[in-house]
């Protein structure tokens, strides 16, 4: 790689986008896009995986295609690029017509630098020829993933790009994705590629991310705990329902919290509606289903909580990745229950698709389930999933961004308590469910106890020494740990597997986690998120300060509030206190243009902020 184009990619990374550094992984992957190589890029959300073909783009001149599955973060680039001064347009199925026309008009005047299409529009033969004729020097395909069969969000128009690149001359690929495991990357290769590229994977890792997870004990009350010393903040709460999202929503209004719902059954105006407020004002909530999110680049999200649980690690790593996009801290709660592993499993065996790609599909569920039920660390534990080693959270002086690694997750024998809750299970018929178990091994006379005369099985009454909320517990465990199934799709109830019957006839030992106590958890990781910034309290009144003047500057320019600055960059702001425009420009993320638009009124806001 020539100096001159190094030099070149750094000035401007810095008069462009305003900052001095490229993030770690960036410049190998634009450097080999910029020697006309085919790039592959695995890298966690949040790198910056976008800068990966845009500066390319200006630094080589030409046009450069980039194909993404979503209008949403189609649209959400163009914004942020042309108001950095940079050549982008869409063409997708929510244009108008004045929009397309002026997107052909600029393609054909050769003065487009980034064209966002969807695959959809590409698979189409007469885009292809027409952009052919024009041109095209790059093809960049963001949410690589969705190319494989094995990745978790499949798409089979992503399958056509291989031949569209041969249409456009055989230009050269970049393809990136953040979730990938190794399965879903050599498919990747395969699929989109004549011959091996050069691959760049690059640490999962998100350190700013604090992951915690809680059994299910009154989720609307953990949530609304969790969220307690986030208020201010902006955050998703993912539901597995449609009714659920409106319940939540609605539930956490009346507390106080700007909340809203998102999913895929609601008017479309409305869900529009909804998603532009928590993209442009602050400290919105939206409880959604997974139908939001992929589309959002919103950076300065500070909170993801699943209350349910994903159904696959690779969900779950790209719904948490929309947390703290921006690099500062944020936090993530996951709250899991029986019920959530039950549904999820039957969904799976619903499902019509091949043996190969069921068993898959309980194998990344299987993982998910020992995630939430896991007695070591969590990042340990979803890196590893995805091929990588770490250390724990606990190794060297860097802050736990784990809620294992405070000291109180160790592995205990389970094996006398599991065999009294088998023998439970087996003498009661192998149909009944949690609660009803529980009252047998704790020797609660209920009417179903009495109606079915269990008060008189030998185990009755042989777990008084534990709570009823223990044994509730317990069966989660030994759901997850596969020594119980559903007795019945109708009817629910539990029955043995052939684990627990080697469990119960004594053939097999069991160690599991005693369960940590979810208030604690909930209100330690709020604590700690309301210490996150660690910013004094002069700093922090100026940083608010200026955060009021950008959701201003916003709504009067109808944009999302982080386009104009995003919160790292106003708490640089904040603590750098600039009092002129070089001293503004040496600010991370202040670019020329954004220098010349907003400059002097930030400036002027610093200057007469009385904190």
């Amino acid at each position: 790689m020539p100096q001159s184009r190094e030099s070149d990619a750094r000035a401007i990374l810095k008069s462009v986008f305003g900052y001095d550094e490229f993030r770690p992984g960036q410049w190998e992957v634009i450097a080999a896009a910029l020697a006309g190589e085919d790039v592959f890029a695995v890298m966690p959300t949040g790198s910056g995986k976008s800068m990966c073909y845009q500066l390319p783009a200006l630094v080589a001149g030409g046009l450069t295609l980039v194909v993404s599955p979503l209008i949403a973060l189609m649209r959400d680039q163009v914004g942020q690029l042309t108001r950095a001064g940079v050549a982008a347009a869409s063409l997708n199925s929510m244009n108008s017509e004045t929009e397309a026309a002026e997107a052909w008009n600029k393609l054909n005047a050769g003065e487009l630098r980034l064209l966002f299409v969807s695959p959809e529009r590409l698979a189409g033969e007469g885009l292809v020829s027409r952009l052919r004729r024009l041109g095209v020097t790059r093809l960049a395909i963001d949410e690589a993933h969705c190319v494989s069969q094995w990745g978790h969000d499949f798409r089979p128009e992503y399958r056509l790009l291989a031949k569209a690149r041969e249409a456009l001359g055989g230009v050269p690929v970049t393809a990136l994705t953040a979730t990938a495991d190794r399965q879903t990357r050599e498919d990747i290769a395969q699929q989109l590629f004549p011959k091996p590229p050069h691959s760049v994977i690059h640490s999962f890792d998100r350190p700013n991310l604090k992951l915690a997870f809680a059994p299910k004990d009154q989720p609307k009350r953990q949530i609304a705990e969790f969220l307690t010393r986030h208020r201010g903040g902006s955050g998703i709460v993912y539901c597995s329902s449609r009714g659920r999202t409106e319940r939540l929503s609605e539930g956490l209004r009346e507390k106080g919290y700007n909340a809203l719902p998102y999913h895929a059954g609601m008017e479309q105006g409305l869900r529009n509606r909804n998603q532009d407020i928590f993209l442009q004002e602050d400290g919105v909530v939206v409880c959604a289903t997974i139908a939001f999110g992929m589309g959002i680049n919103k950076p300065d999200v500070r909170f993801v909580v699943h209350a349910d649980m994903p159904g696959s690690i690779e969900s779950y790593y790209q719904e948490i990745g929309r947390a703290g996009r921006d690099g500062l801290p944020a936090d993530t709660l996951t709250l899991y229950g029986i019920e959530d592993m039950a549904l999820r499993r039957r969904q799976i065996d619903e499902k019509a698709v091949e043996d190969e790609r069921r068993r898959i599909e309980h194998k990344r569920l299987n993982a998910m389930i020992d995630l939430c039920e896991s007695a070591l660390c969590r990042r340990s534990a979803l890196l590893a999933y995805f091929g990588e080693e770490t250390q724990t959270c606990r190794h060297g002086n860097a802050p736990i961004r784990c809620d294992l690694c405070g000291g109180e997750a160790e592995l205990t024998d389970a094996t006398l308590d599991a065999r009294k809750l088998l023998s439970a299970v087996a003498r009661s018929g192998q149909r009944f469910g949690a609660g009803h178990l529980a009252d047998i091994l704790t020797g609660t006379m209920s009417e179903t106890i009495r109606r079915q005369n269990h008060d008189g099985l030998k185990t009755f009454g042989v777990g008084q020494d534990k709570p009823k909320s223990a044994w509730t517990a317990l069966t989660r465990k030994l759901f997850a740990a596969g020594a119980l199934a559903e007795a019945s799709i109708e009817h629910g109830g539990f029955c043995l597997t052939p684990r627990g019957e080697d469990i119960l006839f004594g053939r097999e030992a069991i160690a599991l986690r005693a369960d940590l106590h979810a208030d604690r958890r909930t209100r330690r990781a709020g604590r700690e998120a309301a210490r996150a910034d660690g910013l004094d309290e002069g700093t922090a009144g100026l940083f608010e300060h200026l955060r009021q003047l950008r959701l201003s500057i916003a709504r009067e320019e109808g944009v999302a509030a982080y386009i104009i600055f995003t919160d790292r960059t106003l708490i640089a702001m904040a603590r750098e206190r600039p009092l002129g425009l070089e001293a503004m420009r040496a600010i991370e993320g202040v670019g020329e243009r954004k220098l010349a638009q907003y400059g002097e009124a930030f400036l002027e806001a610093i200057a007469g902020f009385a904190g």
